[in-house]
């Protein structure tokens, strides 16, 4: 992150930001559609001379406007910044979203703000970009005032994938109906629950077989169920093939949710304290086994079917550059 320069306020940006290719929005998951608007930034920067710039938000201005309505997010608004840093921003401004600056009109937004404060030279939204008190403003509106107020302002088009529309609520929906592959080719990467290595109940060590137990913030989560997964420590860098199971271990009297990773390969040195765990691909639904027994074969069932996964990934990666594959 430190290619990239933060500020966590209008004022704390003001001195610095100007001249800017400014781009606006929540950018919840930077998934492919969003990193062709700061693509695009990032041309007109450096052909202008102007920084390659978001404005973006924390909290999620639905989370005041209109907190029944509030999704839940994909990502934090800091692993949202490194993302932004490795598709070529400069620099960010997040902006603590308020009930007052909600109240700014259009007009306010675009002199005080993007103007005056953030230097905006260009300013780079999606078709249904809204602004303003109420959403009073819109792309035609910013077009006028980009004129009024000596900028550029440039519509980006929705970006579609194999006929499917990129966005982050739909990142949202495949996730949450399972469909962990074909979220990851929106994304660009593939979706993952992040958090602390936590003790479990001790059933992985029965079972013989190497576990890592996750408690994550994560807000979106995939239904209960048994998934191939990638598992990467984050501080230390190593990785290992996986099988997680998201669910609340019904042969075993359930109990809260949780996130249970299996690894193919031994867990050699030190246990990680934080991991990020992938989701490649689901298996099947969560369901109850009669015996320990039982479970452990099924347990090896799915890393059989798992270990044939990763050889087919290997061999496609091989042939192709790496991207999520379903």
């Amino acid at each position: 992150m430190s290619a990239i320069r933060v500020y966590r306020s209008i004022e704390e940006a003001a001195p610095h930001f100007a001249p800017s290719a400014l781009t606006i929005g929540n950018f919840d998951g930077v998934h492919a559609g969003h990193r062709l608007i700061f693509g695009r930034a990032a041309e007109i920067g450096r052909r202008e001379g102007w920084k390659p710039s978001v404005l973006t938000f924390d909290p999620h201005p639905a989370r005041i406007t209109a907190p029944e309505r509030a999704p839940r997010l994909l990502s934090t608004p800091d692993r949202r910044v490194e993302w932004m840093a490795g598709a070529g921003i400069e620099q960010v401004a997040i902006v603590p979203f308020d009930a007052a600056f909600s109240r700014l009109e259009a007009e306010q937004f675009v002199a005080d703000v993007l103007v005056r404060s953030l230097g905006a030279r260009a300013v780079l939204v999606g078709e249904n970009f809204r602004f303003g008190r109420g959403q009073e403003g819109d792309v035609r509106a910013l077009s006028e005032l980009g004129r009024r107020y000596g900028f550029l302002t440039e519509v980006v088009p929705a970006f579609r994938l194999r006929g499917r529309l990129v966005s982050s609520s739909e990142v949202r929906r495949l996730i949450e109906a399972g469909h962990v592959g074909a979220a990851g080719r929106l994304l660009g990467r593939w979706y993952a629950l992040e958090g602390e290595v936590v003790a479990g109940r001790g059933v992985g060590s029965k079972l013989a077989v190497p576990t890592l137990n996750l408690a994550t913030p994560a807000e979106v989560l995939p239904p209960r169920g048994v998934y191939i997964t990638r598992t990467r420590d984050l501080e230390a860098g190593r990785e290992w093939p996986s099988v997680t199971n998201i669910g609340r271990r019904p042969t075993f009297d359930g109990g809260a949710l949780s996130v249970e990773t299996f690894l193919l390969t031994g867990l050699a040195g030190e246990t990680p304290r934080r991991i990020a765990v992938e989701l490649l691909r689901r298996l099947r639904d969560e369901r109850r086994f009669e015996t320990p027994e039982a479970l452990k074969a099924q347990i090896l069932a799915d890393v059989r079917r798992a270990e044939a996964f990763f050889r087919r990934l290997g061999r496609w990666r091989s042939a192709a550059s790496p991207a999520p594959a379903s």
